[in-house]
């Protein structure tokens, strides 16, 4: 057996039993890995209308069958679940070096059951696996969590944790590894919360076994020399890191600012990659096997040295705040890795409560108990309210739970800018009809990373695209979606799209696993991941109506700037993406698209 190691860990926290269970390899390749492989197992334990906070719920870390291969960016693991912010399917990706260790210990997957009746935690050291009492250890911060559980177990070992956001169950809470890593999106660290579990500590010395190493080798070579000749892989991402992004989007118009009331602003140079490597960096920081080394190690104002934030981050604490004040954007992602939180919803979340501050709303006699300022720019009312998120202090508490549950108890939900509850991450749609389609229809809500469209249409991967134009985008953004479930079930970083393609994918996989796969029948694994998460969905209650986009991207135009006038089309572009997925007018996959992926078991699945 090549690229899987052909075991799963099955645990039930209830009664504390651990079994070890054999991969089902047939299940595997079908669906390859990591996404693939979890979203599978968990469609077929889990029902999906659980309560996500439930016992009944699972909680499914998975590899892929890259994952650990000596080849690129090979460090990424997936999380599955049902998210508690969405009520959808959680499939949250993760770097760093726990997943590659994960697989050094001799495990696929591994499946999480039922709820502790007190903090615990999980130690694996290869073929050992134990429960491990955590009240030493729970309510303490991510960092000291990793800190204390090293010196427990030996400072090789790779400790994945949650944070106070996840015991307090905001439903922004993350799951952190490697200090400064994230699974971060729909509140899966949540889950974990729920089921007392503080952290899974892992220690692995085996190899990832392959089919030919002296091919494994070469293709690792030539894949990683493409990457490092391509200006964003090998360029701008290991000197900026991916807020590299910031003037470029911004220069196109598309950058939100205000909670998406504005989209440019004349001040993002001051919260750029390049002024953060200026002013803040101290070195880079890669997950496992990764040339591309986008992470950033950075020291603040008061001399704390951590993780330094992506672009995402700095966008949400920062013009989505309008605040131009990069050291309070550098504390805010600190803080959020500490208390182990989402920093796109957090940030976005702090910005709708601003706008609904600016609106009259929120009245000052409900923060006057916190002393914190909800105005426009405030940098340090920022970093306050993210720590009163984190700990559930004060409104903070009313805000732990996103965005849209925060506007849609004051009954203006439409000032929350999300999709499936989820909020939007730092492109306008408004003027990226493609990007905005893979918003409006993404299985896990509001998303950019799951159908990165910004490539074709801003940054010219694998060809310029016209932005403003539907022609045609429909069918590339499924593509999109299902190359990257590809990307994300072989256990690799998105980021390699940038100078890889599809070919290149087939190539890594055949020498690693063996397996003779072809770009269509590898392609047509993503489609069927994609379509068996939307059956999920459905099961679970989702419609039509969910897959859309906040009313002011539909209907208010963008005021000013280079994408001046323009709303999404998504009136055009939904049922173009139906149409082009096999689905019918609702968004259901018809017989004829079940069968032809090979998902006939599911025909009738959503009438039962």
């Amino acid at each position: 057996m090549y690229g899987y190691c052909g075991k799963v860990i099955r645990i039930n926290l209830t009664d504390g039993s651990i079994k070890k269970e054999a991969l089902d390899l047939e299940k595997a390749k079908k669906y390859i890995g990591a996404r693939g492989l979890g979203v599978k197992t968990f469609i077929d334990e889990v029902d999906p209308k659980v309560d996500p906070f439930s016992e009944e719920n699972k909680f499914i870390i998975a590899g892929g069958p890259l994952t650990g291969a000596p080849v690129p960016t090979s460090g990424r693991y997936m999380v599955v679940t049902k998210a508690p912010l969405t009520g959808t399917i959680a499939i949250s990706n993760s770097g760093g070096k726990w997943g590659a260790e994960f697989k050094f210990a001799g495990y696929d997957m591994m499946i999480l059951e039922g709820k502790s009746e007190k903090p615990v935690y999980i130690n694996i050291d290869d073929d050992s696996i134990e429960i491990r009492d955590a009240s030493e250890i729970w309510g303490k911060v991510v960092s000291e969590t990793t800190d204390y559980l090293r010196k427990v177990h030996g400072d090789k070992s790779k400790v994945l944790c949650i944070g106070p956001g996840g015991e307090n169950l905001s439903l922004m809470a993350a799951v952190m590894n490697d200090v400064d890593r994230a699974a971060g999106r729909g509140g899966v660290g949540a889950v974990l919360g729920s089921k007392n579990l503080k952290a899974i500590v892992v220690r692995g010395t085996n190899k990832v076994a392959l089919a030919d190493d002296e091919k494994t080798k070469q293709v690792s070579s030539d894949k990683t020399g493409i990457l490092m000749k391509d200006p964003v892989a090998g360029g701008g991402l290991p000197t900026y890191g991916s807020a590299v992004l910031v003037n470029i989007i911004n220069e196109n118009g598309v950058l939100p600012v205000r909670n998406f009331q504005e989209s440019y602003t004349d001040q993002a140079d001051k919260i750029s990659g390049e002024t953060l490597t200026e002013k803040y960096l101290i070195k880079k920081n890669p997950c496992y096997r990764c040339p591309i080394a986008c992470g950033r190690w950075v020291k603040l104002d008061d001399g704390t040295e951590c993780g330094g934030p992506e672009y995402e981050t700095i966008w949400s604490f920062g013009a989505d705040c309008d605040n131009y004040d990069l050291n309070s954007v550098d504390v805010a992602n600190m803080l959020c890795n500490e208390y182990g939180l989402d920093t796109i919803s957090v940030g976005a979340t702090i910005a709708a409560a601003m706008e609904l501050y600016q609106r009259g709303y929120i009245k000052d006699e409900e923060i006057k108990g916190d002393g914190v300022s909800l105005d426009w720019g405030d940098s340090k009312a920022i970093v306050a309210w993210t720590k009163k998120i984190g700990l559930r202090e004060g409104f903070g508490d009313r805000m732990a739970d996103g965005s849209y549950r925060l506007c849609d108890s004051y009954g203006v939900p439409e000032y929350s800018m999300t999709v499936k509850k989820q909020e939007l991450p730092a492109y306008d749609p408004r003027a990226i009809q493609g990007h905005g389609i893979t918003y409006a229809v993404n299985n896990r809500g509001g998303c950019h990373i799951k159908g990165y469209m910004i490539s074709p249409e801003i940054l010219g991967y694998p060809e310029k695209l016209d932005r403003f134009s539907d022609e045609g985008k429909a069918a590339y953004a499924k593509v999109f979606h299902d190359l990257t479930a590809v990307i994300d079930s072989l256990g690799l970083c998105i980021f390699t799209t940038f100078g890889l393609g599809l070919p290149d994918y087939v190539d890594m996989y055949n020498a690693v696993v063996g397996e003779e796969h072809d770009n269509e029948s590898l392609l047509r694994a993503g489609d069927r991941i994609w379509t068996l998460e939307k059956l999920f969905n459905l099961k679970a209650g989702l419609t039509k109506a969910d897959d859309t986009l906040p009313k002011r991207l539909l209907e208010d135009p963008i005021a000013d700037g280079p994408s001046k006038d323009n709303v999404h089309h998504l009136d055009v572009l939904l049922p173009e993406y139906y149409s082009v997925r096999g689905w019918d007018e609702n968004g259901l996959p018809t017989d004829e698209t079940l069968r032809t992926l090979g998902l006939e078991e599911y025909i009738g699945y959503i009438e039962k």
